[in-house]
């Protein structure tokens, strides 16, 4: 889905515009399988066949967090959403889709304001592989340390694993990975970077899925060069976009999809 993980940059890389076709991030290289139950507000995106094509974050009882470049061109009608399980191909509760909301200013070509909300036609029943995680409080610092779970390609290239994924990393400020980029691509204040070293990192089909700080989503996998070639991955920094958020699952706004 070029990959809808906001890896959308070609293989040799993300990269701005003509530079640099960034594709969406699918997934996590160098990390490990998650334990069962470990990360309850994981979400899988898929197509109504039941492909997976993108992560996403459960944030309520309604709403799912994903990013833009995952939800563009789908309806309620060609997507739903998997919970409650670390296998793409056993167990879960699915949920039909009632809503998508994608950012107003989300700009494809540049990859910016990369996010979207999914509500679900019905209330998803939490327990103890299902739960929501909250939004952050504070914004994430340079240096943080960070945890991405996806089920993106472990290799470029490669297969989808079944079982989640699940890796520490540690937050870049955006001017550390700006300098990084320089010449390829920009960063902006409202992303945020993630880098450990060469073979860690996410890669196509993690797109859209959350990275975490302590209990809070603090981003959501948008592009990068894939995959884990040593280049910081680049997620939408959720702190940026708390009043869009809110706004939307305040129910203040109305879309037709």
């Amino acid at each position: 889905m070029f990959f809808k993980l906001c890896f959308m940059f070609l293989a040799v890389g993300f990269v701005k515009g003509a530079i640099l076709n960034r594709p969406p991030i699918s997934r996590i290289v160098g990390g490990e399988d998650a334990a069962d139950g470990s990360v309850p507000y994981q979400a899988s995106l898929r197509s109504i066949l039941g492909s997976h094509f993108c992560g996403g974050t459960i944030i309520s009882e309604r709403w799912v967090l994903t990013a833009a470049h995952c939800t563009v061109g789908q309806s309620k009608l060609t997507m739903k959403v998997v919970v409650g399980t670390n296998s793409l191909v056993r167990g879960g509760d699915t949920y039909r889709v009632e809503k998508i909301w994608v950012h107003e200013a989300y700009d494809p070509y540049n990859i910016v304001n990369d996010i979207s909300l999914v509500k679900l036609a019905q209330d998803i029943k939490m327990g103890s592989k299902v739960q929501a995680i909250g939004l952050p409080e504070n914004d994430t610092a340079g240096g943080a340390d960070l945890v991405l779970t996806g089920w993106g390609r472990i290799s470029y290239p490669g297969s989808l694993p079944d079982q989640l994924q699940t890796i520490n990393l540690t937050a870049l400020s955006v001017d550390e990975c700006q300098q990084i980029y320089s010449h390829m691509a920009s960063v902006m204040d409202s992303q945020v970077c993630s880098l450990t070293k060469e073979g860690e990192g996410a890669c196509h089909g993690d797109s859209g899925g959350p990275l975490v700080e302590g209990d809070s989503v603090v981003g959501i996998v948008s592009w990068g060069i894939p995959c884990a070639k040593g280049f910081p991955d680049v997620y939408t920094r959720v702190y940026s976009f708390l009043d869009w958020i809110t706004n939307i699952t305040s129910d203040n706004v109305v879309v037709e999809n």
